[in-house]
């Protein structure tokens, strides 16, 4: 997801995404490490995108945490 499509969803629908992100890197991570996996790359664009939000949120003063 690039940052401009980000910022367009808007400051409550980040928080949603963001937990949706986090599920999803959970699940390939045990995937990964059952043997499950077949495209290990989805690993870091997951985390790239997690990074991606948390930067947004903070240019928005949005609080997360």
């Amino acid at each position: 997801m690039k940052a401009s499509e980000i910022r367009e969803i808007g400051a409550d629908k980040i928080k949603g995404k963001l937990v949706e992100l986090k599920k999803e890197l959970f699940n390939l991570r045990f995937q990964n490490n059952v043997g499950q996996l077949e495209n290990t790359a989805t690993l870091s664009n997951v985390k790239k995108d997690i990074a991606r939000f948390y930067t947004i949120s903070k240019e928005m003063n949005v609080n997360i945490s």
